[in-house]
Formats: C-alpha cells, structure tokens, sequence
C-alpha cells in the first residue's frame, strides 16, 4: 500500500530534484503558492514552494526502490524515523491538493487561518501570553497584530507560529 512521505531537498533545488524523482518512476507533490516579490520598482508574482526545503512522493515501500531517493540530484534525504522513511498522515497532501485554484497554487486566502479583528495568543517571546488582536498578513509572511501596550495600540510583527487562537 503506497503512503505519502516527505523528502528533504537541497536549497532552491525543486525542480532539478523533482525532473529527477520522475525520471525515476515517483509520483511527486510540491505545493506553492502564490507570493509577492518586489524587485527593481515592480511587484510580480511568483510561485514559491510551500514547504520550503520539502516535498513530497508518493510509494510503497515494499515495492518501491526508495532507498535509491538519498542518491538522487537534488534531494538530502527522505525523512526517517530510524531506519524506515516515515509516512504523512492520510489526507495530509490530498487536503493541501484541494486548496489549489486553477493554476495549481494556493491563494493567500486559502492559506489564512486567521480572519481580520480574531483575537490571538502570542507563544513565547517577550509577549508571551498576551492577547492580541489578528490585523493582517506582511508582504513578509508574518503576521501583523494590534497589542494593547500602556493604554494604546501598538503593532506586533510575529512568524504565524508564534501565535496561537485565544
């Protein structure tokens, strides 16, 4: 029975790793989405993988040569707990699959969890515990929030794991 797992890749080396995966007979899954970048006065959009770092393939391990995965042009390694590649929970990747438009990207609205004015935890940090209020998204992939400080707002520039739903 054939599992998802997940495989480290060299930086910038999707594409060299993924061309490699399927010229080897692997199904193969990145995920990306649609990003931002400013460059020389203009904005475009580019598609930026989601997972940076990671993909995914899909096989089985009794039939499938997976130990051939280490070797390939592009790729660390397939991600292992011991000895064994360790396998995604099912419906990981056929949710992240779901959440793609038309073109095969995820939209910044299917990645926001939060909507504007939901009220937050902040996880560790010099603010840990407070509570404060979801305000939007940075062209940075951070989240934006309004602290009360000292009896008036102050925005916060948090990563999306250093916070929490309140």
């Amino acid at each position: 029975m054939s599992h998802w797992y997940a495989v480290q890749i060299q930086p910038r080396s999707e594409d060299r790793a993924i061309g490699h995966l399927l010229r080897q007979g692997f199904d193969v899954y990145l995920p990306r989405y649609a990003r931002k970048r400013r460059h020389a006065r203009r904005v475009d959009t580019v598609a930026a993988p989601l997972f940076p770092g990671y993909l995914f393939i899909r096989l089985d391990l009794d039939s499938a040569p997976w130990r051939s995965i280490d070797g390939t042009r592009g790729v660390i390694r397939i991600v292992r707990h011991g000895n064994f590649p360790a396998a995604l929970p099912d419906g990981i990747v056929e949710a992240l699959r779901e959440n793609e438009d038309e073109s095969g990207l995820h939209t910044p609205a299917s990645l926001q969890v939060f909507a504007p004015g939901k009220r937050l935890r902040i996880i560790g940090g010099a603010f840990d515990e407070y509570i404060g209020v979801f305000e939007r998204m940075s062209a940075d992939e951070r989240v934006v929030l309004l602290l009360n400080l000292l009896g008036r707002s102050v925005q916060v520039k948090l990563p999306i794991s250093a916070v929490d739903a309140a």
